[in-house]
């Protein structure tokens, strides 16, 4: 790999032109462009407050909180009240249980857009994703459970696309670091090699965060879901499930499953936890971008432990506890003792000075057809379940409402279930750099 002659660079702030897509008339002029469903969450509160210090009230972004518990919505509305001034009571709170359809279908009355934290998907996330894709209401969240987008895909995506609805999963951590980050490394392959990278390896290099007690129910209801329906095992063995109907990739993944040096990046390596939704969701990316990556393109993720004696212990030791993670999350018993006693809680996280000491960096290997590198960078600036996640989601809902509406109707893209990096571009690329502590760069090529 030819190193680079000068310093590692961020991405240029050029705006690229929007596809030209005919223009969806919205059905009537929202009282809102964007509404926060689950603003009692503690992800759903992060969130809050990051849009109320971003965007202000009735400025540029006019948005309003949800919930089902009107007492939760004024306990949010009071810490933006100490927070930002008294202006913050003037907040519109609205209620919603996620379990009312007339309930959800009159907040889309009032919006363009809805950002839901309201999880696990799997148990409470369907009715909302069912009344938007109805109604033509563009929608983001944080999900990371491949399972249950899949269900929504079978069940909706006909519907969205007939309605206009754009729906976006995966807005969080995962998977916008991974998803974006290979849109990234393409973009610059193609400016400096005039073609992409069909092989693509992305490794966490270093990370600082707990995982937060929502990512530990998804989790744990998977688990739950795989016992209760054998059949399950097939899908989630299948790198890809989520990509559309007719998609004819057949290339054989990595999965990686245990310890192992890896001699690209000179370090030893281990399962990485969220590369099971995280290229399933790259790989639906290409697929929707007309398989822009390539036919045979292939992806894998792992995060490095280090060098030596000292990498192969930790890589070793991760392999272990992750193992003994998902099985005693498969057994009852002990599922319940984990859930009683030891995992975090939906609701449950680090308090902000904890999350603001978070951060990860993560590395992208491509290589071109003909054997030409580019090895590139994302970075974020706070934990990544937190922190992080509540600053991408928050741009992601905002770019929806802001990028993809103009003059009281839809623009770019049409309706169906989109992933970050088929429906975003460089707009959201400059919205994570400029406001959200996330750095995309070139390292090498």
């Amino acid at each position: 790999m030819t190193k680079a002659t000068k310093q590692p660079t961020k991405t240029t702030r050029t705006r690229q032109p929007a596809k030209a897509k005919a223009a969806t008339p919205t059905t009537s002029e929202s009282q809102y462009d964007l509404i926060i469903f689950g603003a009692t969450s503690f992800v759903g509160a992060i969130l809050t407050r990051y849009i109320a210090a971003q965007f202000g009230l009735n400025k540029e972004l006019k948005w309003a909180i949800a919930g089902r518990s009107e007492i939760k919505l004024q306990k949010v509305r009071g810490t933006l009240v100490k927070a930002l001034g008294d202006d913050a009571k003037n907040v519109p709170m609205l209620i919603a249980d996620a379990a009312n359809e007339a309930q959800l279908r009159d907040l889309c009355a009032k919006t363009n857009v809805i950002v839901s934290t309201v999880g696990p998907y799997a148990l409470y996330g369907e009715p909302l994703v069912k009344v938007c894709a109805e109604t033509g209401t563009d929608y983001c969240d944080l999900t990371g459970e491949p399972q249950w987008i899949k269900r929504m895909l079978e069940k909706y995506e006909a519907k969205a696309k007939a309605s206009g609805a754009r729906i976006v999963h995966c807005c969080g951590f995962d998977s916008v670091p991974s998803d974006m980050g290979v849109y990234f490394l393409q973009q610059q392959a193609e400016q400096e090699f005039g073609c992409v990278a069909p092989s693509v390896k992305m490794r966490v290099k270093a990370a600082k965060g707990g995982m937060s007690g929502g990512t530990i129910a998804s989790i744990v209801n998977l688990t739950k879901e795989y016992i209760a329906n054998p059949s399950l095992r097939k899908e989630l063995a299948d790198p890809y499930s989520i990509c559309p109907p007719g998609h004819r990739f057949s290339t054989k993944q990595a999965d990686q499953r245990g310890a192992k040096f890896d001699s690209q990046f000179k370090a030893w390596s281990a399962p990485f936890i969220m590369a099971a939704i995280n290229t399933r969701v790259v790989h639906r990316s290409n697929a929707l971008l007309g398989k822009k990556y390539g036919n045979d393109f292939t992806y894998e993720e792992t995060m490095l432990t280090g060098r030596g004696a000292k990498g192969r212990a930790m890589a070793t030791g991760i392999t272990l506890g992750l193992g003994a993670f998902m099985a005693g999350a498969a057994i009852k018993p002990t599922r319940w003792l984990l859930e009683r006693f030891v995992l975090p809680k939906p609701g449950q996280g680090p308090s902000p000075k904890a999350q603001e000491a978070g951060f990860y960096d993560i590395r992208f290997a491509g290589l071109t057809k003909d054997g030409r590198k580019i090895l590139t960078r994302v970075t974020g600036d706070m934990d990544p379940g937190y922190g992080s996640t509540g600053k991408l989601l928050g741009q992601a809902a905002a770019g929806l409402a802001l990028d993809f509406h103009k003059n009281g109707k839809k623009c770019d893209k049409e309706g169906g279930f989109w992933t970050p990096g088929s429906i975003f571009d460089q707009r959201y690329i400059d919205r994570l750099q400029d406001f959200a502590g996330v750095t995309f760069e070139v390292l090498e090529k």
